[in-house]
């Protein structure tokens, strides 16, 4: 059962961001498919520049004009969770960033805002997206 708006606004960031973490995968996916790519081996090549913490840091950054108050509370509560570990690869900085971006894509998608999720996730990761399509034609 998916929770309410209420319910999800009192999880944790932590909590948010696994939930969001999933979110942003099937998004991406789905975005890969609708843009027209049916090469499984770049699947997972092209979802790297969507999903790594330097890109959901990037993502995080540009979402942030287009926030609402209760969505910016989110991100930084995200950003802001105690975490425990983070890939060796990946900033501190950019790690939380995407802990911040996933905690709001999971908060969306758990209150049932999911159009709003959609179009935050087109909005910052415009660039991307429009990268892909120039070299998929």
């Amino acid at each position: 059962m998916i929770p309410d708006k209420n319910t999800a606004k009192q999880l944790s960031g932590t909590v948010l961001a696994y939930v969001g973490d999933a979110v942003v995968e099937v998004m991406v996916r789905t975005e890969l498919v609708s843009l027209g790519i049916t090469d499984t081996a770049r699947f997972n090549e092209l979802a790297l520049r969507f999903v790594t913490a330097k890109a959901q840091s990037a993502a995080y950054a540009a979402a942030e004009p287009y926030l609402t108050e209760e969505e910016t509370e989110i991100l930084k509560r995200g950003r802001n969770a105690a975490i425990t570990h983070r890939p060796k690869n990946q900033t501190q900085s950019d790690y939380r960033r995407a802990t911040g971006f996933e905690a709001l894509m999971g908060y969306l998608y758990l209150s049932g805002e999911r159009e709003r999720a959609c179009e935050i996730f087109q909005k910052t990761y415009i660039s991307v997206i429009d990268n892909i399509k120039n070299k998929a034609l």
